[in-house]
């Protein structure tokens, strides 16, 4: 089992808190907000991620084929559900903590975000605008 010290050095190096606010395909659907957090690492790294989904006990891995030249594919360990990112991995992060800045500052913009997508406030415009300033300032 993997320690807790090492999942956080682990999101620190291959980790990422991630907010997509899709588009509504038709024009009276509502944008939607996905909130995700991810680790995606090199195919031959697969064992490891495995080991990370035990850790949590939630989430999926998924295969990305890689059509750059010169990178390699890979596998993405995703936690998109809310409920579990709500009551596991950002109370995770919360207990323990995040040596690099700007992933600390993009968990902090993430837990804002996810609060408001719990609140439903993603689906008014007042909501939506705030979430799409927060977003804004992740991964700067």
């Amino acid at each position: 089992m993997l320690s807790s010290d090492y999942i956080i050095g682990l999101t620190e190096g291959e980790g990422s808190f991630c907010i997509f606010i899709r588009k509504p395909e038709k024009s009276t659907w509502k944008p939607r907000v996905e909130c995700h957090f991810y680790i995606k690492m090199r195919e031959d790294e697969l064992p490891l991620l495995e080991k990370v989904k035990e850790f949590f006990d939630c989430g999926r891995i998924s295969f990305q084929k890689e059509y750059r030249q010169n990178q390699r594919d890979n596998y993405r360990y995703q936690v998109s559900n809310l409920q579990e990112l709500n009551s596991v991995i950002v109370p995770f992060f919360r207990k323990r903590y995040l040596h690099s800045t700007p992933r600390k500052k993009d968990l902090d913009l993430f837990s804002k975000i996810l609060e408001l997508v719990n609140d439903k406030k993603h689906k008014t415009r007042g909501g939506l605008a705030r979430i799409q300033k927060l977003k804004s300032r992740m991964h700067n």
